[in-house]
């Protein structure tokens, strides 16, 4: 059996031996003490011969599990919800599950990983999963490489605006209470399914080559408001022209009431503090990483958490992109400074290539990330650079990679050998010098 232990960085989560093909969640909260109940639909697939499997939830009561309809045996231990399927069901072969639950939603606490899920705000909920979190609101087969799909179905009380990762299908009000049903049709890993529930309005920009809005407090401040988010649909079509197609139907941005001490993205929605509403560079470049971490981490997604700099190093060189298209310091120039600051940052030493759990969201694995895409990009020129980018958001659309998928997918592209700068930029402890 696989069955524990499918990743070493996220331990204790995930079930190998079948994948959830979507998931249809119908949820009621109520806000005013913070609780959750829901009956989650979760359609499977067995990957081997399967009588058991296990599903992560934390922290919520199980009160009846089914099996194709019928009464299934289940324990509920240490967040894992282990469910006796009553039958053998074979490799290839689907089956359903469906589990009612209720309680109230709390954060997985890691030494390691921190905080993540459902976290109650002053007036609202937010949801932040990455990269073990989604356990504490649905239950899940908490692999990244098991994407799929989601109907998702939130009642809550009326006034309240929700955003969900996906796309709003119906919002049904009746007496003090409104149901906002959301489809998401592209595969979406567990960590980037989200809920975000507040006292918002929606602003729709115009401009973009798909829906762009920002859901976000009515008193917001205007001139930090626009400085910060004024141009994402233009920032949406820049990065469209230099990766591929945007991968999703839209794209929201979610500012909550709540000051919040980073931002992070969802698939099709990212989601800020009203403390990013600023003019600095700092904010800027922010709602520049995680409008990109839509190709690089949400369309295109990591197998295993080890290859994280596919997704933060990739963000990380779209912000000096952005930065150099609107006038700021070039390319080049952010890349000098940052190769300074990780040349002299006396932290732990640190592999790009498989950093360790304790340091998978250090500030290196951005900056040597970002870094280790310009030295591709100085050894190959910028036409090549840019195709193997688009090439590779277009071949791996909705899919899971590896390190050695991406290394293996430039060579292709480019008829070069380039195996000897991702050794020594991913694979060596040493900082490479900065390539001209």
């Amino acid at each position: 059996m696989r069955r524990h232990g499918t990743d070493e960085y996220v331990p204790g989560h995930g079930d190998a031996s079948f994948d959830v093909e979507h998931y249809d969640l119908v949820l009621d909260y109520k806000i005013a003490g913070n609780r959750l109940s829901g009956e989650a639909v979760l359609r499977c697939r067995a990957l081997e011969d399967v009588t058991r499997i296990e599903l992560d939830l934390h922290a919520l009561k199980v009160a009846r599990v089914q099996v194709d309809g019928a009464s299934a045996k289940y324990t509920h231990r240490s967040d894992r919800l282990a469910v006796t399927l009553g039958r053998t069901v074979e490799q290839g072969d689907g089956f359903e599950v469906a589990v009612r639950y209720s309680g109230t939603p709390k954060q997985l606490r890691s030494r390691r990983l921190g905080e993540a899920g459902w976290e109650e705000l002053e007036d609202g909920v937010l949801v932040a999963a990455q990269p073990h979190g989604s356990p504490s609101w649905f239950p899940c087969n908490d692999r990244p490489d098991n994407k799929a799909t989601y109907d998702i179905a939130l009642t809550t009380a009326k006034g309240y605006h929700v955003a969900v990762a996906g796309e709003l299908a119906d919002r049904n009000t009746r007496g003090q209470s409104t149901t906002w049903t959301y489809r998401q049709d592209d595969p979406m890993a567990t960590y980037l399914a989200t809920v975000q529930i507040g006292r918002y309005e929606v602003i729709e920009q115009e401009g973009g080559p798909v829906p762009v809005r920002v859901v976000a407090p009515v008193d917001r401040p205007r001139e930090g408001f626009e400085a910060a988010f004024g141009l994402q649909p233009q920032m949406l079509g820049f990065y469209a022209e230099l990766f591929g197609d945007y991968p999703f139907a839209s794209y929201t941005a979610v500012i909550t009431d709540d000051d919040l001490e980073i931002p992070l993205e969802s698939q099709g929605l990212s989601t800020f503090g009203r403390n990013f509403m600023r003019d600095d560079w700092e904010c800027i470049r922010l709602v520049a990483h995680e409008l990109s971490h839509q190709w690089w981490g949400n369309s295109v997604t990591l197998t295993h958490w080890r290859d994280i700099w596919l997704h933060e190093g990739f963000a990380c060189y779209s912000e000096w992109l952005w930065s150099e298209r609107i006038g700021l310091m070039t390319v080049g120039e952010r890349a000098e400074v940052h190769h300074e600051r990780v040349r002299t940052d006396d932290g732990d030493e640190l592999l790009l290539g498989d950093p360790g759990p304790d340091l998978m969201f250090d500030d290196r694995v951005y900056k040597r990330g970002a870094l280790t895409l310009h030295a591709l990009r100085c050894r190959i020129g910028d036409h090549a650079f840019f195709e193997v980018l688009q090439t590779w958001t277009a071949a791996m659309r909705h899919a899971n990679v590896t390190t050695e998928m991406f290394i293996e997918h430039a060579e292709r592209v480019t008829g070069l050998q380039l195996r000897d700068l991702f050794e020594r930029w991913l694979y060596a402890v040493e900082l490479p010098p900065l390539p001209v």
